[in-house]
């Protein structure tokens, strides 16, 4: 085959999203994410790449979010010296999540070696913040709409996806042949970012499908969220949310600063946003305003909402205070960070809250407490759930089902082959099942580690 992709993650689950093109000697990785979930997902970040690093010419990152980005420290700590393709917004956010991601992986080994939980002697982090920060020079950004060369004699673009900032699609043109990653796709009347811009032509098209099975309902978060918060703030209890850092923090402030300015919350009810990572990202909004949605007044009034808390101190002293009062903190799927303390201190008291706010992947603890559990495994121990759990349903970042067909019902033509990634088996079967069934295209999900033709 004189192009080829091989998916090394982003295969069978949302998760890891790794895509290696092939031509000739020339080899480029789309993605560059780490496994989350299940143990079994989790174990491949420290299982050697199933690539020579050496032969890699380019890295190309369609977002900054960890499932696609999150593993770059590690590929640039075993040896990869080349450049790291992104836009602006893409490589302003990396600076924070990666670093951010190093510290959290350090603390936890630091927090398992000094409570003996761990199985591993001493508990190690799979990198560190200064793993994070080596990587950041080798970031290379462009415009959307702008032609770059990431290898000699290849072409590439980036095009907006919504999703978060900076979140792009990429055309790639290979001797000839035009493949279109859509990358991580935003919904097309999202209260932040702007739809996805509508796809260009191509050959060959990996389509993600997070939500490849479901459809968003038709209820808006603002007036999903406020009953939900009324009925913790009239019990006097905590609402615990844990957030994405990047996108669902934002969305959510720019919701609460909307309550209290129309006085649908008590202007004295405490906000805290314990997550200098959504901090900092907050900030961003601000430095990329052709990036999104908001004018300058929606980004001061969703900056000065919320309290931010900045030390591990700041954070602690949280727990000495009693509700009523809203804690955001990361991370989203409660899979490390400082939400996990407050979900041990608050999830057993039944006055309390627990609010989902995105997709939560399969063997995380917040799909635990979306499906009911009784209870969570928080720093080696079973923590009761009593509090109230809500999975907001029209909170997500990501295209629904039918949002999805109607992007790819845009390509002015049908496309030679399509590639269903980035979802839960059932999920990614599910939109290519629709794919062939309404567009009458050729759709496969392919599995971990596989090769197909580009």
């Amino acid at each position: 085959m004189s192009v080829s992709i091989q998916f090394l993650g982003g295969a069978d689950t949302v998760t890891g999203s790794k895509y290696l093109v092939r031509h000739q000697e020339q080899q480029l990785l789309v993605d560059c994410g780490l496994f989350q979930g299940y143990k079994q997902l989790r174990l491949r970040n420290w299982a050697e790449p199933q690539f020579d690093l050496a032969r890699i010419n380019a890295v190309i990152l369609t977002h900054a979010h960890l499932d696609h980005s999150g593993y770059l420290p590690l590929l640039v700590r075993k040896g990869y010296e080349g450049a790291i393709h992104a836009t602006a917004a893409t490589r302003d956010l990396c600076a924070i999540l990666l670093p951010d991601s190093g510290h959290i992986q350090e603390e936890d080994a630091r927090f398992a070696n000094r409570h003996g939980f761990s199985k591993h002697h001493p508990a190690e982090p799979l990198y560190t913040r200064t793993d994070a920060l080596a990587c950041m020079p080798q970031f290379k950004t462009h415009e959307w709409g702008q032609w770059f060369e990431p290898v000699r004699g290849w072409k590439a673009r980036f095009s907006e996806a919504g999703h978060i900032l900076g979140a792009s699609s990429l055309y790639l043109e290979v001797a000839g042949h035009r493949m279109l990653f859509s990358g991580d796709l935003g919904r097309p009347n999202d209260e932040l970012m702007r739809p996805p811009e509508a796809p260009p032509a191509a050959d060959t098209v990996l389509i993600e499908s997070t939500y490849g099975n479901r459809l968003h309902p038709d209820s808006n978060l603002e007036t999903e969220l406020l009953p939900l918060l009324k009925k913790v703030a009239a019990r006097g209890g905590v609402a615990v949310v844990p957030v994405f850092a990047v996108g669902r923090a934002q969305m959510i402030l720019h919701m609460l600063a909307r309550y209290k300015v129309r006085g649908d919350l008590p202007h004295g009810l405490p906000v805290f946003l314990d997550s200098p990572m959504a901090s900092h990202t907050t900030a961003l909004f601000a430095k990329h305003p052709d990036a999104h949605k908001l004018n300058s007044e929606d980004m001061r009034a969703m900056g000065h909402v919320a309290r931010m808390i900045e030390t591990p101190e700041e954070s602690k002293a949280l727990a000495l205070r009693h509700g009523p009062m809203i804690i955001l903190a990361a991370s989203g799927m409660a899979t490390g960070g400082r939400v996990l303390h407050h979900l041990e201190r608050y999830a057993p008291d039944h006055r309390n809250l627990i609010v989902l706010t995105g997709h939560q992947s399969e063997g995380t603890r917040g799909a635990s407490l979306a499906n009911g559990s009784s209870t969570i495994r928080l720093h080696g121990q079973d923590v009761p759930v009593r509090a109230e759990v809500a999975q907001l349903e029209s909170a997500s970042a990501h295209a629904d089902a039918q949002e999805l067909l109607d992007w790819l019902s845009r390509m002015p033509q049908a496309p030679s082959q399509v590639y269903v990634v980035h979802g839960e088996r059932e999920a990614s079967d599910a939109l290519r099942q629709r794919i062939e069934r309404e567009l009458h295209w050729r759709a496969v999900v392919p599995e971990h580690g596989s090769s197909w033709p580009a």
